[in-house]
């Protein structure tokens, strides 16, 4: 018979959930998934081993950020699981290399060119939570971090031996770039979540959520992928004859006179933060300006399936929106604070 957890098992493993941000957990799949059809593959056994490095690779920079905010933290926010004594800082920084040392070994299984890029990711994060961050150069490190962990994805899944299908890895270079550009935004917004008192920074965000909407509305045609030319078509065949090379048959295209499903899931990302960073803009307060934070992290799955919409995998997309009610569910169990 299974003994129920202590109250204090209990505590622990909700002061773990509460430094790990396991609440935000949900919006870290969609990374990989939308660099895999962003690179024009089908996800498979290396889109899981990349999705396996991004949460752990993303739950090292939670506990690396408490570690290295201790101080702040038991100034401004007592609460924390470090200054209130419910996990202990040498602790939290075993997690953070434990974590990155496992994010990496998990990268190395989609092959070579994963594992570098996965590297390129954790040096990031360890350089944003150890320095950078309350630099100017903030904003920017943590947007190159979230566009590695979408490259990630899209190299993973990408053949690391085949050199034409590796260069599709570089087909997800401009949705690396929205969803760094939509980063920066909400990273730009979260410096001042605490005492507040900015108008330009909402505004800007504003600017770049619409910006970022606007090309997520347009579906560029996928250029063919290097290699052999596909077969002529057969002269009895009415349609051509799509040949092994046509990747991208799979992910679907937008049937003539409906509705771009990447316009309707850009129309959802830009609606989640906009009036939030608006009222920030208008009431430049602490509490505001962390809502609009919340917005801009909330919009990030949305963001993920509108960048998979635009590269015509509307299954990934689908699936990806499926992801909303669990971000919820974790949400409501444990707060981010």
């Amino acid at each position: 018979m299974t003994r129920p957890p202590t109250v204090a098992a209990t505590g622990r493993m909700r002061a773990w959930a509460e430094l790990l941000r396991v609440s935000a957990l949900a919006s870290v799949p969609g990374d990989a998934l939308a660099g895999a059809a962003a690179a024009g593959a089908r996800p498979g056994r290396g889109t899981l081993w990349a999705i396996g490095a991004s949460l752990c690779l993303y739950e090292a920079g939670m506990a690396l950020n408490d570690w290295a905010d201790r101080d702040e933290d038991a100034a401004e926010r007592p609460h924390r699981p470090l200054p209130s004594g419910r996990i202990t800082p040498a602790a939290a920084l075993v997690a953070s290399a434990a974590l990155t040392a496992t994010g990496l070994g998990l990268a190395s299984r989609a092959g070579r060119p994963a594992l570098t890029v996965a590297t390129a990711l954790a040096t990031t994060v360890w350089a944003y939570d150890l320095g950078l961050k309350h630099t100017p150069a903030g904003p920017a490190t943590m947007a190159t971090a979230r566009a590695l962990d979408l490259l990630l994805g899209a190299t993973a899944t990408t053949h690391p031996q085949h050199r034409a299908t590796q260069h599709r890895a570089f087909r997800a270079l401009p949705a690396a770039a929205l969803l760094g550009a939509h980063t920066y935004a909400v990273t730009a917004v979260s410096r001042h979540e605490t005492h507040g008192g900015s108008t330009r920074t909402p505004l800007a965000a504003l600017a770049v959520t619409l910006t970022v909407a606007g090309k997520l509305s347009t579906r560029t045609p996928p250029s063919p992928p290097p290699g052999p030319p596909a077969p002529r078509p057969h002269p009895a065949l009415p349609f051509p004859n799509p040949g092994p090379h046509s990747v991208r048959s799979h992910l679907g295209r937008p049937h003539p006179g409906r509705p771009h499903l990447g316009s309707l899931l850009a129309l959802a990302y830009a609606r989640t933060p906009a009036t939030l960073l608006l009222h920030a803009a208008l009431n430049p307060s602490a509490a505001l300006t962390e809502r609009a934070v919340g917005g801009g992290i909330r919009a990030t799955i949305p963001l993920q399936a509108a960048l998979a919409a635009r590269a015509g995998a509307t299954g990934t997309a689908l699936g990806l929106l499926g992801l909303v009610p669990l971000a919820r569910a974790l949400a409501r169990k444990v707060s981010p604070t």
